[in-house]
């Protein structure tokens, strides 16, 4: 049975160690601006799947993906000796597709907001196609009022 404590834990030590080899020991010049943010390991904890972000265009996001690939090792060497597992799970990186979908969702909802302002507006200015009261209401006759009285 897995231990889902002891994977998370794991986790969050891959993600601090990684974060720190980043800043610290890997000094490739295709890495850009990365920000670990996910690291999730397997139930038998002998994966662990690392998520990122990159600050900038694609050709940056190119760089850091071949650069993280390549420190691969070093990486995982320096998480087998902090941890002081048995076994060091491998790690697989993954581009976090996040702040893409962030920014999408984002423009959809400033979208439906202007849209929702503009029938807003259209239903401030609208006025009725007949009369305001559209229910007939029966006829109140005067004759019988005055036939009543006379």
């Amino acid at each position: 049975m897995a231990d889902h404590g002891r994977a998370r834990k794991l986790a969050e030590r891959i993600q601090q160690i990684v974060a720190q080899m980043l800043d610290t020991r890997v000094k490739d010049p295709r890495l850009g601006f990365v920000t670990i943010t996910d690291v999730r390991v397997t139930g038998d904890l002998q994966s662990a799947s690392v998520f990122y972000t990159v600050y900038g265009d694609d050709e940056a996001r190119a760089g850091t993906a071949a650069a993280l690939e390549s420190a691969k090792g070093l990486i995982r060497s320096e998480v087998g000796k902090q941890t002081g597992i048995r076994l060091t799970p491998t790690l697989e990186f993954h581009l976090d597709a996040v702040p893409e979908t962030a920014a999408h969702l984002d423009a959809a909802l400033h979208e439906a907001a202007r849209r929702d302002a503009e029938v807003a507006a259209l239903a401030a200015a609208a006025q009725y196609a007949g009369d305001a009261d559209p229910y007939r209401k029966p006829v109140e006759d005067d004759s019988e009022d005055e036939d009543s009285q006379g």
